[in-house]
């Protein structure tokens, strides 16, 4: 990068950093430091949950998923609306009217303690996990930039942020993800304009949407029935639902950010905006995506997006990689004649228009081939690469094609995304494992002081937690599938947990725990076997529940005649 990128990438992170510590300074009690003394407005509400839920994962990683996979991502979030009207309606009166420290605290009043400690132990390990991940994304950056060691881009990705988090608690994240997320919406949408006006010279925004249509990118909503299937409409808006359902409802860190709210209505009126925007906003960064894919459809692409990962393949292997050199720019000099040729045949209407759009389907599907035999060579390599090259496709564009200055600025854009998250994430972890196990099991009720030191401490530990398994995240490919796979591990028995809390009153402590137990057992048994995709195991988690609950109290109802 450039001394002007380093100074405006520099300066961006430096300033929110101060801004936090400023705005977070003088706490004095958890009251404050875990929920802001309830003092937050509905917009601030608003902001805080879609900012803790649009990490840099989904910047980073969002228009790479689109790219290869076409834009029916989006489908993932169509049972978002409706969720959010079922939280409003049944979680956030409960969680207002206890005046909760997190979600988990309720299961003690309705069950017992080792069904609020074994639920918050199943949050505390997801969590934890997929806070690490997104530790991780940001750190591909500083490792590309940079050319440092991604073990050490991870410690100092991590270690930044704890500074304000650590220091300022809900407060702080409130208000510098209210910062962070106006930088972030505006140098997107002003990123999206500088890819139309990069394209090659007479093509425009209709032009660049007819490729991506014609590649298939432009797949948003898939109709067809298939358990496998990842994202289609079903497993969108029922798989979908429960696991909104489940994350906006259960997960700490995103109740963590609405109990902070004044009343019930700011709330609720945070929630709600966040299930109508939700949707247009992924919408709009998985288009930048398929608009990457019409880019390099006419102008030369790389063999491969993960420069690092392809120049090590080079020096142990440059024989092999000479083939596909040779292969892959035949392929490009003719996909990119077969896209300019699409463009003018159907500017003129012509009849051979069906046969280029054939030819140049063919082409595509010969070019992911190629890409295929590249990341299996080096996947096969000792090299200590990710599995795929999605997390680097918007980053290689960025770095290759948009002017000084703006190159700072939008790698800036996905660090404070990633803090924005990470922070929410660490705050609530720290609330959880504060409140649901370590002062549960304390017999004394420390002062406020002591207690607020407790509540930063924890902080630490678990942003040191984080860091350590963004060390083992190189694995996963596509980071915005891996974190959601991950909370669709856990977060369907945690939320039938809560709807047998809510409309199953018959149902005792200990029936639940084991029904959660058997439940969690279950999610795991499914995904190890491939029987469904991931997001249906929201649905099968939170369903186990329910009946293994109903046959433990069939069990209990025999007990109870037979004495």
């Amino acid at each position: 990068m450039s001394t002007i990128d380093w100074t405006v990438l520099i300066f961006t992170l430096v300033a929110v950093v101060v801004y936090g510590v400023f705005i977070g300074r003088g706490q004095k009690s958890n009251e404050s430091y875990l929920k802001a003394d309830n003092k937050m407005p509905w917009y601030i509400v608003l902001i805080g949950i879609m900012a803790t839920q649009a990490s840099a994962i989904t910047f980073l990683s969002a228009p790479g998923q689109a790219y290869t996979d076409g834009m029916r991502f989006v489908q993932y979030y169509f049972g978002l609306p409706l969720a959010m009207i079922v939280i409003c309606i049944t979680f956030i009166p409960i969680f207002q009217r206890l005046n909760v420290y997190t979600a988990y605290e309720y299961l003690e009043n309705r069950f017992d303690k080792k069904t609020r400690v074994l639920t918050s132990l199943l949050f505390l390990f997801s969590r934890g996990l997929s806070t690490g991940i997104s530790i991780y994304a940001p750190s591909i950056i500083l490792s590309s930039v940079l050319n440092w060691n991604i073990y050490l881009t991870n410690v100092l990705t991590g270690g930044i942020l704890l500074i304000y988090t650590y220091v300022g608690g809900a407060k702080a994240i409130a208000h510098t993800q209210k910062l962070q997320f106006l930088i972030i919406l505006g140098t997107m949408a002003f990123a999206g304009y500088l890819l139309i006006q990069n394209m090659p010279n007479g093509i425009g925004f209709n032009d660049a949407l007819y490729l991506a249509g014609k590649s298939g990118k432009l797949n948003v909503i898939t109709t067809e029935f298939d358990w496998k299937d990842k994202y289609n409409i079903w497993s969108g808006l029922i798989g979908g639902f429960f696991l909104a359902l489940s994350y906006f409802g259960t997960d700490q860190s995103q109740v963590g950010r609405y109990i902070t709210a004044k009343d019930n209505t700011n709330a609720k009126m945070g929630l709600l905006l966040n299930g109508l925007v939700k949707i247009p906003m992924q919408f709009a960064i998985l288009l930048i995506g398929a608009l990457l894919f019409a880019f390099f459809s006419l102008k030369p692409a790389p063999i491969y997006f993960n420069e690092r990962s392809y120049q090590y393949l080079k020096e142990t292997k440059p024989e092999q990689a000479a083939v596909f050199e040779k292969e892959h720019q035949d392929l490009q000099i003719k996909f990119n004649a077969e896209s300019k040729e699409i463009l003018k045949l159907k500017e003129n209407n012509s009849p051979q228009l069906n046969k280029t759009i054939q030819d140049f389907k063919n082409t595509q599907t010969q070019v992911k081939a190629l890409h295929g035999k590249v990341e299996e060579a080096i996947n096969s390599s000792n090299y200590n690469a990710e599995k795929t090259d999605t997390n680097y496709i918007f980053l290689y564009f960025v770095k290759n094609t948009l002017p000084v200055g703006m190159i700072g600025l939008l790698f800036a854009v996905i660090f404070l995304a990633s803090w924005g998250s990470i922070s929410a994430a660490l705050n609530s972890l720290a609330a959880c494992s504060l409140k649901d196990v370590h002062l549960i099991f304390k017999k004394e009720i420390p002062d406020d002081a002591t207690e607020l030191k407790y509540s930063r401490l924890h902080t630490l530990a678990w942003g040191i937690f984080s860091i350590g398994v963004a060390m083992f995240a190189t694995q996963m490919g596509s980071l915005i599938e891996a974190v959601n796979v991950l909370g669709s591990l856990f977060y369907g028995p945690i939320l039938g947990i809560f709807l047998v809390a809510f409309y199953y009153k018959k149902i005792n402590g200990s029936n639940v725990f084991i029904a959660a137990i058997l439940s969690e057992i279950t999610v795991i048994a499914v995904y190890q076997f491939d029987i469904v995709s991931f997001l249906w195991l929201n649905v099968i988690g939170a369903a186990a529940v329910i009946i293994f609950s109903a046959i433990g109290l069939l069990f209990y109802k025999r007990k109870v005649v037979n004495s």
